[in-house]
């Protein structure tokens, strides 16, 4: 009875989220590109359970590159609603629409001038009729035996929060490194938040060869490292190039059979992607992420290899250590 009791609440709650795929409309959109075109910030707000949904909604919108602060209704009206400003996206949170405090915050927030968006079950409540945008999370049935403690309705609004935080990721370009960055207490965000230099292989361990030389040299040179990829240099010890894994695929697919024979100078890709060994980690997966490569040259302020970095190095699969461990 109670496993059976557990997956019936866990089966009308999923149902729920699934209703809410039918509610996605344009004013959905609309509050997507209003966020987006703002110059201020999503202020969130509700009161009880509804409350704690818009910290958690506030909490993700956050972590994921959207400026955000969750403001209680009533320490709104008794001083905090300063932190307001014409600038903002104000997102109030009812499932009744009817919250005496919330509402009576409403007013006030339309006058300050910021555009208002609710997440409401009822599109016809005195929340509703304050607001430019209505985004209906309303359910059905609440997963309560009585019908009265919010469960599937908070679910749901939680879940509204979070397509609204994953849209935003995906229509501001926000990136993995992006994130880690405002997660420096993990493991790989401690990673990212390091330089280059930490974890680059240096110049005397790192593959390279000098223009001129034969794609033979090259090859012998990269099957030694295991690196995928052989840096070029000139006689100053200066970058010319990089010739990839990706390169040599290229080469052979367009029927260059005498690769041996050839001269690095006519396989390698030129002026390659570079950072220097001071910049962040994050900023080398920035790069990586963008321009879909794995290795980096890494260079002084005169073109002069210092190292090379690899993206299996940058996600831990090296031999960088963190408090001892591997």
């Amino acid at each position: 009875m109670i496993i059976e009791k557990a997956k019936e609440v866990l089966k009308l709650e999923a149902g729920s989220i699934l209703e809410l795929t039918k509610k996605i409309n344009t004013s959905f959109e609309e509050l997507v590109n209003t966020i987006c075109g703002s110059t201020g910030r999503v202020i969130i707000s509700g009161i009880g359970k509804s409350g704690l949904i818009g910290k958690k909604i506030v909490a993700t919108l956050i972590s994921t590159g959207t400026n955000s602060m969750f403001l209680h209704p009533v320490e709104a009206l008794h001083g905090d609603l300063g932190m307001v400003s014409k600038d903002d996206v104000f997102i109030a949170i009812s499932n009744s629409g009817e919250t005496n405090e919330l509402i009576q915050l409403l007013p006030v927030i339309k006058n300050i001038g910021c555009k208002l968006a609710g997440f409401t079950g009822k599109t016809n409540s005195s929340l509703a009729k304050y607001c430019d945008i209505i985004i209906d999370t309303g359910v059905q049935k609440e997963a309560c035996p009585f019908n009265m403690a919010p469960t599937s309705s908070t679910t749901a609004q939680l879940a509204m929060g979070d397509a609204l935080a994953v849209v935003l990721i995906t229509m501001k370009k926000f990136k993995k490194s992006d994130f880690m960055k405002s997660h420096p207490g993990g493991m790989l965000g401690q990673r990212l938040s390091c330089r280059v230099g930490e974890i680059m292989f240096e110049a005397s361990t790192a593959p390279w060869v000098l223009t001129g030389s034969s794609m033979t040299l090259a090859i012998e040179e990269m099957d030694k490292y295991r690196l995928g990829a052989v840096i070029v240099l000139d006689d100053k010890k200066k970058l010319k190039g990089i010739i990839t894994d990706g390169d040599i695929r290229h080469c052979i697919a367009n029927n260059r059979s005498e690769l041996n024979t050839q001269s690095v100078d006519s396989v390698m890709s030129e002026n390659p992607y570079t950072l220097n060994a001071e910049s962040f980690l994050y900023e080398a997966l920035n790069i990586m992420e963008k321009y879909q490569i794995t290795v980096l040259p890494i260079v002084d302020g005169d073109k002069r290899l210092n190292g090379l970095l690899h993206l299996h190095d940058i996600l831990g699969k090296g031999s960088f250590q963190f408090n001892g461990g591997t």
